[in-house]
């Protein structure tokens, strides 16, 4: 009866795991067989194209891609600057919101997702407006305080994007937090007042030491989204395509070797290189942000 019910249990995990093998396992099996092979045109190139097994020779041209690895080493940069940032204000919001009373929290809890309900690239261009100097209201409000801010310039390009990327994932960071502090005992609070703990030193002592693990979580989902970045950069280089070109994140790159220059082999080999990044920063940032709380 016990084999039965846990075999019964596991009958559920069928969509999943069909879903898991057809969506994630053969994909990247195909792609790291696309990448061991390089296309090469026959006689003048006038003849049909065949596909030679080069091994790891196009990792070797991945790895020694200045072009590439430039763009990995920008956007990593990006993120280490971008991302506390958005963690730190997604924890003071989830730290306001549970010093407040659990109706209060709701309203401006919905309010606060508001931004991550909308599609990225809505976003992207509803961002892209405001920045406009034609169309919106940033540019003639920074020259009414002295401020002659161009927000597609070189160098604002990239705070212009961050602050975009900020607004939109602060609420879904800040939901995780402030679950994880919802399950902090009550108990520990009323002590600490007791005790003369200010409020302050509440959430510096016990709030912000047990949520570590939403932080560590919501950090490294940050990272794997970051090193994926295409749509706020592709919808920023219709506008200035002389400061974002086609080499400025790495999915910008495989994307324009796969369906622009048909080079689907070498696209295939970058991915997987990302891939293997993105595995050895995400392993590396849970190793050293995930100890235990004493």
């Amino acid at each position: 009866m016990i084999r039965s019910q846990r075999w019964k249990g596991a009958a559920f995990t069928v969509p999943f795991q069909l879903g898991f093998v057809f969506l994630y396992l053969l994909p990247i099996g195909y792609a790291v067989y696309q990448s061991l092979y390089h296309e090469q045109q026959s006689g003048l190139g006038l003849g049909g194209a065949t596909e030679k097994f080069v091994g790891l020779d196009n990792y070797e041209e991945g790895l020694t891609d200045s072009a590439f690895m430039g763009s990995v080493l920008r956007v990593v940069l990006f993120a280490c600057v971008q991302i506390p940032m958005m963690l730190l204000i997604s924890l003071v919001l989830a730290l306001l919101l549970d010093a407040v009373t659990s109706k209060v929290a709701g309203r401006f809890r919905i309010l606060l997702l508001v931004p991550y309900m909308i599609p990225g690239v809505v976003a992207a261009l509803v961002w892209i407006n405001l920045y406009s100097p034609d169309v919106g209201p940033l540019t003639p409000l920074g020259d009414f305080f002295g401020f002659h801010w161009n927000f597609f310039s070189p160098s604002m390009v990239w705070p212009s994007i961050g602050n975009l990327l900020t607004w939109h994932g602060i609420g879904y960071n800040m939901v995780i937090i402030y679950s994880a502090l919802q399950g902090v005992p009550r108990e520990l609070f009323e002590a600490a007042r007791l005790d003369g703990a200010s409020e302050w030193r509440i959430a510096r002592s016990i709030k912000i030491p047990f949520v570590r693990g939403a932080l560590v979580l919501t950090g490294m989902l940050s990272i794997i989204q970051m090193l994926q970045i295409f749509n706020e950069p592709a919808l920023f280089r219709n506008i200035t395509p002389q400061t974002v070109d086609d080499n400025f994140t790495p999915i910008m790159i495989i994307y324009n070797q796969a369906f622009n220059a048909g080079n689907y082999h070498y696209a295939a080999t970058l991915s997987v290189l990302l891939a293997l990044i993105l595995g050895v920063g995400s392993f590396l940032f849970y190793r050293l942000t995930s100890r235990e709380v004493d």
